[in-house]
Formats: structure tokens, sequence, C-alpha cells
């Protein structure tokens, strides 16, 4: 298959590029910055839509192109990482709208902070959206690649929990303090963490678009997510440091502002529509994907 794959630079997105080539698939990345690699082009979602051209035989549209979420959110802030994804995939569909043959479908990247934060219930996908910057950003996001569906394109939206990788991501900021033995709990650590080995997040992405069952939602988190006290204790074991000193919730708040409810907020999600789909974790359980990444 030939697919076309956006954010291509980025931490998840150079996981993928590896497993589509793995995998035999041909894959031309869009990006703002190409630097010259081969099979790339330059895109910027914000600029308008691409270039149809782009997407001649192609089957898959992988877009996970964004803002990054993890920086203080000042009111600019909040506007590019809100724009970013609302903006640069209506425009992005407007590219698709112009080919004269459109792929099969559009997998476009999504969060669990859709659900917002609750608590201890359980999520799946036919659950309702939560509230708060993350749940509007996520709704809206979702909705600009809903607008494919009226181009007869099949649209996935996988919704992301904390994407665990040793090269980066939220696991390669923590490593740090955890090897100095000065990491611990978050808040009071009962908030649950939804989480996914690199890895899997890669291959879902592929299932997605491989998989013609696949459509809506498909929450991309392991089978067993789990208390943020429990994570950083395995974390612990893991590395063989203590992981007992906690950062209290006012902490967070000065350090990170608002964007400190990413870290605090609860979201106890499961993969009902990939589990029900046939599509096999290789990494259910956090210390063994832990070990597997750091080992």
């Amino acid at each position: 298959m030939r697919l076309v794959l956006t954010g291509a630079t980025g931490f998840l997105g150079r996981r993928l590029a590896g497993e589509l080539a793995q995998g035999g698939h041909e894959t031309h990345l869009l990006s703002r910055n190409p630097r010259g690699q081969a099979g790339s082009s330059r895109w910027d979602p914000m600029a308008g839509p691409p270039d149809p051209a782009l997407f001649a035989d192609c089957g898959a549209v992988v877009h996970l192109a964004g803002e990054p979420v993890a920086q203080r959110w000042t009111s600019a802030a909040k506007e590019r990482i809100l724009a970013s994804r609302v903006r640069g995939t209506l425009n992005l569909v407007e590219g698709l709208r112009r080919c004269e043959t459109r792929p099969e479908v559009l997998v476009c990247a999504s969060a669990v902070g859709y659900f917002g934060s609750r608590g201890d219930e359980v999520l799946t996908e036919r659950s309702e959206p939560g509230t708060g910057f993350l749940a509007e950003v996520c709704r809206q996001w979702e909705a600009a690649a809903d607008t494919a569906l009226e181009l007869g394109i099949r649209v996935v939206k996988v919704r992301f929990g904390v994407v665990l990788g040793g090269e980066g991501g939220a696991l390669a900021k923590m490593l740090p303090a955890f090897r100095l033995g000065l990491g611990g709990p978050l808040a009071d650590g009962r908030q649950w963490m939804s989480w996914i080995h690199a890895a899997d997040a890669a291959r879902l992405l592929v299932w997605s678009a491989e998989e013609r069952s696949a459509r809506g939602a498909v929450n991309a988190v392991s089978p067993h997510p789990i208390q943020n006290k429990d994570f950083t204790l395995a974390l612990g074991r893991v590395l063989r440091r203590p992981a007992v000193i906690p950062m209290p919730g006012f902490a967070l708040g000065l350090l990170f502002g608002e964007m400190s409810e990413v870290l605090t907020g609860s979201q106890r999600v499961l993969p009902e529509a990939a589990a029900s789909g046939g599509f096999q974790f290789r990494h259910v359980e956090v210390e063994e994907a832990l070990r597997a990444l750091l080992y």
C-alpha cells in the first residue's frame, strides 16, 4: 500500500515511518521542514490544502501533525494547539476533496483527552466526551476529520493515551529525575493513566489503515490502564531506584499552569474497538513494557 504520512518528524511519526518501511509499504512524508528527505514533500497544514498530486495512487493517509500539547498553555499556545488540529485537518480534507482519485481511508490522530478527567469511570469508544480544553480540542479535531466521510473516505480517529518510548514523549521527560531517584507520583497518584507502548501505537495505526472494519473512534491504549502511583513504582523497580518523592498538585500548577491538567487528569480507558477488531497488543503490562523499552 502507498501511504501519505503527516507529522512524520515527530516522536510517533518516526516510529510509524519505521514500521511502515518494515512492512514493505511505500510512504510519502508531508512535513513543514522535509530537509531534502527522499520521499518527502513540503506542506504547512496551516497555510492551506496540500497539492492533490501528492495523493496520486495513495491508499491511505495517516495524519499526525499538530502543535505540541506539552507546553505552558498561554492564550496564544492554546490557539495554536486548537488551530493546528482543526484548521490543519480541514485543510488536509480539502486537499483530498480536490483529488481525482481519493484514498480509501484517513487515519487521524486524536487523544484520550477527549474524555476529560473522569475519575474511576471505565471509558470506551462509546463513552461521551468530557469537558475542559483538551476535550474540546479533541471533539473539534475529530469533527474535522469526519468531514472526509462525505467524500466516501473511511475515517478512523485514533485516540492515543500516553505513548511510552525511550526516545521521546512523556517517558523520556521522566527518566532523568527517576534515574536520580527523585521520581514519584504526581499529586495524589490516584489518577488513572491510560498508556501504550510506542511499538503498539505504530502497529495500531497501520492496523487502522489496513483493517477495513476499523472506522470511527479507536482507543490506542493498553488493555490494562494503571494508576499514576503504581506506574511510578513500576518505573522505579525497572530502574532500580526509589520512586516515592511526590510532586504536589499545587507545584504542578506553578510549573505548568493549566497544562498540569494533562498530568493530573484521570482517564481509565479501554481499547474496546481494537480488541473486538482482532488487534493483538504485544505489551499489555506496564512493567514489562518499560523493561522492553529501557533494556
